[in-house]
């Protein structure tokens, strides 16, 4: 007797096939499982798809959009100043409310893995210890990972250092830093170098705010290469944003990216806030800011795209959508080929996975039964459609479901249902 069976789906690949579940693992992918069930899904005709991924993301400011003003220029260095206003205010109760709806909003889009950064530079690290509560209530259903972030600069803080040890102390999974923030280029260089030390010391992996800026001259993902070659941290340690490469020289980059390469320096940039953030101080032609991700992939460098934001104070929008995110990632990077529109899909789930080292993750006998079903009969059309999540399956539980109704029309002489989705 198995717990559950997805029957019918098309995976990601193009098979057809049956996903029997037990004790919250995958026991069987076959053509045809036959065994009985407690509960039955049926997907047929549609996608199954292991669950969405956000490997970059800010919890502790999710939901907080106005408060206490908004930001009016729309600029990083604003919503920064913004979020220094807000952290005074912060409570535990109201940063552990919001977090907890943001993730309930996000298992029933089928997003089932999120790493968040959390500020340290509050001295009560007041938000560290609420989302330290909010992993564990969230456990079943989300793997939360968290990232020591010295938002306001691990050297231009004046406690940041202290409070970034103690927030790994208390059980913060990964060190963080925004080398482009301190007070000088060379104080960045360092920071990068300390943190990924103590990374290293610790056995931790590392995922850098690196280059979030406009200007082409902000050089730290080279240093975080560097120290990732150095101290062998190789595969453990993502640069995100690296918007910055999107106003460098040609020639550097040609250079840069195989040192990347060369250390396996994950990439993760932010589609929708990257190209709402950059090109603000810009008239025309106006720089939209995301980073090089086709040039990167045919480097062989791991990229997936982030959500970064979610109605705070550097974004007033988001819906928890990792394919609204994918949507907009391959327009901006101009990712129209089959190959490569099919390549933004695995970048919102397989990609983002190995990013974030979950080895449970995947449609494979023996892994977590985390699954999504999707209205959709193919990884590029759940694209096109940002497809409507059918069901959601956390550690072999149905978490989501939703009845799959035909749109009615008025229109004479045609009919009066037509399927939302066309292939």
């Amino acid at each position: 007797m198995f717990d559950l069976i997805i029957k019918g789906g098309t995976l990601s690949d193009g098979r057809v096939a049956d996903i029997a579940v037990k004790g919250g693992r995958i026991a069987d992918i076959a053509p045809k499982i036959d065994g009985a069930a407690r509960e039955t899904v049926d997907a047929t005709g549609n996608l199954v798809s292991p669950p969405f991924v956000d490997p970059h993301f800010h919890m502790d400011a999710t939901l907080s959009y106005g408060i206490p003003r908004i930001n009016a220029s729309g600029t990083l260095l604003e919503g920064i100043a913004l979020w220094g206003e807000l952290k005074p205010l912060l409570t535990h109760a109201a940063v552990e409310e919001r977090a907890l709806a943001y993730c309930d909003w996000a298992a029933s889009m089928g997003l089932l893995a999120i790493r968040s950064h959390v500020d340290v530079c509050d001295d009560r690290l007041l938000a560290v210890e609420a989302l330290l509560s909010v992993k564990k209530k969230v456990a079943p259903y989300i793997t939360l990972q968290l990232v020591a972030f010295p938002q306001d600069g691990f050297y231009r803080s004046p406690t940041a250092k202290q409070n970034l040890l103690r927030a790994l102390d208390l059980g913060v999974d990964i060190v963080g830093g925004i080398p482009h923030f301190e007070r000088t280029m060379a104080d960045g260089r360092r920071s990068v170098t300390e943190l990924c030390e103590i990374a290293a010391e610790r056995g931790l992996m590392v995922d850098m705010h690196c280059d979030e800026t406009d200007d082409p001259n902000s050089r730290h993902i080279e240093q975080l290469a560097y120290e990732t070659h150095r101290l062998g941290l190789q595969g453990r340690v993502a640069g995100s944003h690296l918007t910055s490469m999107h106003s460098m020289d040609n020639y550097y980059v040609s250079k840069l990216l195989p040192l990347m390469a060369e250390a396996q320096v994950s990439a993760i940039p932010n589609p929708l806030i990257n190209i709402v953030i950059q090109g603000r101080h810009d008239s025309y032609p106006k720089r939209r800011g995301q980073t090089r991700v086709p040039e990167m992939i045919a480097q062989g460098i791991r990229v997936g795209f982030g959500q970064d934001c979610v109605l705070d104070p550097w974004y007033p929008l988001g819906t928890a959508d990792m394919l609204d995110v994918a949507f907009m990632g391959l327009h901006v990077a101009q990712m129209t080929s089959p190959q490569q529109m099919r390549h933004c899909f695995d970048m919102v789930t397989t990609e983002n996975a190995a990013i974030m080292g979950l080895a449970d993750y995947g449609l494979a006998v023996g892994k977590s039964a985390d699954l999504v079903v999707l209205d959709a009969g193919h990884p590029t059309e759940a694209l096109r459609l940002r497809a409507e999540r059918l069901c959601v399956v956390a550690k072999g539980k149905v978490i989501s479901r939703r009845a799959r109704n035909p749109a009615k029309l008025a229109i004479p002489g045609r009919p009066s249902h037509v399927e939302r989705r066309h292939t």
